[in-house]
């Protein structure tokens, strides 16, 4: 601009070149350029190799919308007879590319959710928990913001139901629709890109009176608040080399951090909204329908009642349900080789055990379900007063007459009277802990409790008792021993 401002100040090309430095041809140039309406500060444009092949290009790139490599556009063009590098063949794809996308690029209509009308629903990989994969079902409440995450085993129908099921009581009402991806269990197939939904889906919405609507194929955008629950979830719940958490000990443990981390998203300010979703979820409840009282079991398969023994009779088989449900009805269901048991627990549908499936003559029995306790060996009640007043000087009574049943020990009754009146004596917990002593040593002879007594009054120490072996000897030596046999 100095050089043609100079030349507009003088009329000359060598005036205006001496004033702004420069060489009275460069002067005319620029003036030339200008009076031909170019701008002579832009470089001038060098003729390329792959000139020539730009039409190709951008052919190419159409025709696959714009998902076309670099390398296969570069053998084509190569095949055509481009001598150049396929760094020159990039950058020509990469310009194509840019452009393709100024065209075609999709334009996002901001959404803005109205209370109580939407919730979405997407799925993410768990962790492994005793080596079975997990799923995680990853609920979110548009307007809110409230996400729900819980853990299960698979996807199936029944699981779908149970999630719904407790999602609905967890946020305290039904949304009137509910959006999610296009798995078997919702949609069957798509004609003329309408979703065919699946017969069994439907009566379940009905049911709780919502809709299930599901996003175009393969196009997650359309929900990307449950995409984006699945990524967060996913992120701090499974143990990764991000997040350094330990692996689950088991199930529970994956429920419990699952609750935690609900209660953490819930409970913390939005970045969009900057408010607090658990906060806006109780307003967003007014607009909510009320759940119904009890969750919808039809899908969970055929009813059993749990019997006494806490068992279940399916095809001529006895599986074991936890002992607290004795005289409640379960739901039972085959799912490949595995049969779930599902229960309603605190008013939610919960799957309470999972079997291997079983032929007739092989009962499943699964300890866990039952309280724990030593299986085959009684529990000393008293029946007496005698045994009672005897047995209530602690732990190590009841285990001295335990162990003194076992060895046949006689005057039982008479040995337990000597010891309530020791007890009287020196004190209820020094007779007690002799007890103990006396049973793990097996001295159940008369004196040996007095004994006891008397060491443990000497001898203030927590060590061991010591048991009587083979490998130990009393005697001095065997010296004694060893002309023994020999002729005299």
């Amino acid at each position: 601009m100095e050089i043609l401002e100079a030349y507009d100040l003088t009329g000359s090309y060598r005036k205006a070149a001496e004033l702004s430095g420069c060489d009275h041809h460069t002067v005319r140039r620029y003036v030339r350029l200008r009076g031909h309406g170019v701008d002579p500060t832009e470089p001038a444009a060098r003729i390329k190799l792959i000139d020539g092949f730009l039409p190709k290009v951008e052919e190419l790139v159409e025709r696959s919308h714009g998902k076309i490599g670099a390398d296969v556009v570069h053998k084509k063009i190569a095949a055509m007879g481009f001598g150049g590098t396929d760094r020159t063949t990039r950058r020509a794809v990469a310009a194509a590319k840019e452009s393709y996308r100024c065209g075609h690029r999709r334009v996002y209509r901001p959404w803005i959710p109205e209370p109580g009308m939407w919730l979405q629903w997407d799925w993410g990989w768990g962790p492994k928990v005793d080596g079975r994969q997990t799923q995680l079902w990853c609920a979110w409440l548009a307007w809110s913001r409230f996400r729900v995450v819980i853990p299960v085993f698979d996807k199936t129908l029944p699981t779908v139901a149970a999630c719904l099921d407790q999602t609905f009581r967890a946020i305290g009402g039904v949304p009137t629709y509910c959006l999610t991806d296009n798995e078997k269990t919702v949609t069957v197939e798509h004609v003329a890109r309408i979703a065919v939904r699946n017969p069994d889906i439907v009566p379940i919405a009905r049911f709780y009176g919502t809709a299930v609507r599901t996003c175009m194929p393969a196009d997650p955008e359309t929900k990307g608040g449950s995409e984006a629950t699945v990524r967060i979830a996913k992120r701090d719940l499974v143990p990764t080399a991000v997040n350094l958490r330990a692996d689950y000990e088991d199930f529970a443990a994956l429920t419990d951090a699952c609750d935690a981390f609900m209660a953490e998203v819930n409970g913390r300010v939005h970045r969009e909204t900057r408010r607090i979703p658990a906060e806006m979820l109780a307003e967003e409840r007014h607009r909510l329908h009320p759940v119904p009282q009890r969750p919808f079991t039809a899908v969970f398969g055929q009813s059993r009642q749990v019997g006494k023994d806490a068992t279940i009779q399916v095809e001529a088989v006895r599986y074991s349900v936890p002992h607290t449900l004795v005289g409640n009805p379960v739901w039972i269901r085959f799912h490949g080789e595995e049969l779930i048991v599902t229960a309603t627990v605190d008013g939610l549908p919960t799957e309470v055990a999972r079997h291997q499936r079983s032929t007739p003559g092989s009962p499943r029995i699964d300890d866990a379900h039952y309280p724990p306790g030593e299986r085959g060996q009684r529990t000393p009640r008293p029946t007496t007063a005698a045994e009672a007043e005897f047995l209530a000087l602690g732990p190590g009574a009841a285990l001295w007459l335990q162990e003194a049943g076992e060895a046949g020990i006689r005057h039982v009754r008479a040995k337990m009277a000597d010891a309530v009146t020791l007890a009287k004596l020196h004190g209820t917990g020094v007779v007690d802990r002799a007890l103990g002593t006396a049973a793990t040593v097996e001295r159940f002879a008369d004196g040996d409790l007095i004994a006891i007594l008397n060491h443990q009054a000497e001898h203030e120490d927590d060590q061991p008792p010591t048991r009587a072996g083979e490998e130990h000897s009393l005697q001095p030596g065997t010296s004694a021993w060893s002309g023994f046999g020999s002729n005299p």
